[in-house]
């Protein structure tokens, strides 16, 4: 059967070190174009994949017919424009977190993506992983009772970064657009869940919100609960996700969100009687190489996907609401 042919808008170092090798790595997938006017940083993807043809503009690579989707790593302010454009040239799109700067923008990519008849998805890798997927088995399965609450942290420090786009608010930088889509998403991954009620508050430096604090409720299937929710760029790293029950308690620990990176991705299990923990491991799954492959596969056969566009739209429905109802403490 023949791989999707993939192409890459823009020479991105996120793209080059880790999305660029997972899908050259990827079954069913092939690295065929990548999108850049700067022959320096097109030599970094070549270096692994020397067959890579260069196109000198985002247009030319869309108008490649041997290219069948598109994985677009721009700043966040660029991701709906140009997926807009992929779906418009008959491209299965793949586009980096956050994939809108508001959930209406969604309805306009999911209207394109129903008129093209291809696939179109935020690169939300984590669903992917066996360490979510059994968190989410083990919530559902009613392995820790009913859930009481869910408390999320993701933080790093990235002050020193005065240029990233993480640090700019024009191009859509801000802690809770890069890493709130991983602390709010994942609770609502696993439990299905949406929030009810919720309070935040924000510091912000140059327009960007630096630390975020958000607290409520969420209600979903497994009933109501209270959430929890940290979210900084000027603190160390940290990455910890708890579903706590009345019976037992899911710790997914060791970069949830950037699975071994920090450590072995593992799950904690605590559960009675005896305060017993059981730890399942995962030390070679690469969440990057299986999103690649569940997308590949999902495009070619229009089967199901992990992670529609609709259930993006909730997590960045969720993400709005933080923003409208936050309170600015510095």
């Amino acid at each position: 059967m023949q791989p999707i042919r993939w192409g890459i808008l823009g020479a991105a170092k996120f793209a080059r070190e880790f999305m660029a090798p997972a899908i050259h790595a990827a079954k069913g997938a092939e690295l065929s174009a990548l999108a850049t006017s700067d022959p320096g940083k097109a030599a970094g993807f070549s270096a692994f994949c020397p067959a890579l043809r260069i196109h000198p503009s985002y247009e030319a690579l869309l108008a490649d017919p041997a290219i069948d989707a598109v994985y677009i790593p721009l700043p966040n302010h660029l991701h709906v424009e140009w997926t807009l454009k992929a779906l418009a040239a008959g491209k299965h799109v793949l586009t980096e977190k956050p994939i809108s700067m508001t959930a209406p923008e969604i309805d306009q990519i999911i209207a394109a993506r129903d008129a093209a008849g291809k696939l179109a998805a935020e690169a939300y890798m984590i669903v992917h992983h066996p360490q979510w997927i059994r968190a989410r088995e083990l919530v559902q399965s009613g392995a820790i009772g009913t859930v009481a609450h869910v408390d999320a942290a993701f933080s790093y420090d990235n002050r020193t970064a005065t240029d990233n786009i993480r640090n700019r608010p024009e191009t859509g930088g801000g802690g809770i657009r890069d890493i709130g889509v991983y602390t709010y998403g994942a609770a609502r991954f696993v439990t299905g869940a949406e929030p009810v009620a919720l309070q935040a508050r924000l510091k912000l430096e140059n327009g960007v919100d630096t630390w975020a604090q958000v607290v409520g409720e969420m209600a979903g299937p497994l009933g109501r609960f209270t959430y929890s929710a940290m979210t900084s760029m000027r603190l160390f790293t940290r990455q910890e996700v708890v579903f706590q029950g009345d019976r037992g308690m899911i710790r997914v620990a060791m970069g949830p969100f950037n699975a071994n990176v920090y450590g072995e991705a593992r799950l904690e299990w605590h559960h009675g009687p005896g305060l017993a923990i059981t730890t399942e491991r995962w030390p070679a799954d690469n969440h990057y190489v299986l999103q690649v492959e569940a997308f590949s596969q999902a495009a070619r056969s229009g089967g199901a996907y992990a992670c529609p566009l609709e259930f993006t739209r909730g997590t960045q429905a969720m993400i709005d609401q933080v923003f409208a109802v936050a309170e600015v403490i510095g």
